[in-house]
């Protein structure tokens, strides 16, 4: 996934879930930008496989809708 990719995550609520996820995604060999939303509940990833991103949303303990 060299692009961006957006993912919805409904369960992000607080700064706690924007911390947790963007930990987790950062460790992703390849990602180059992390973006999560409160508001719009969306996770924006630049870079990374998307496989191994989504199983990183996945670890800090989130599901992709």
């Amino acid at each position: 996934m060299s692009e961006q990719a957006t993912f919805f995550v409904p369960d992000i609520s607080c700064d706690h879930c924007v911390n947790a996820i963007t930990t987790q995604v950062t460790k992703v060999a390849g990602v180059t930008k992390v973006d999560v939303d409160v508001t719009a509940k969306t996770v924006l990833v630049e870079g990374g496989d998307r496989a191994v991103v989504l199983a990183a949303i996945d670890e800090a303990g989130y599901d992709v809708a």
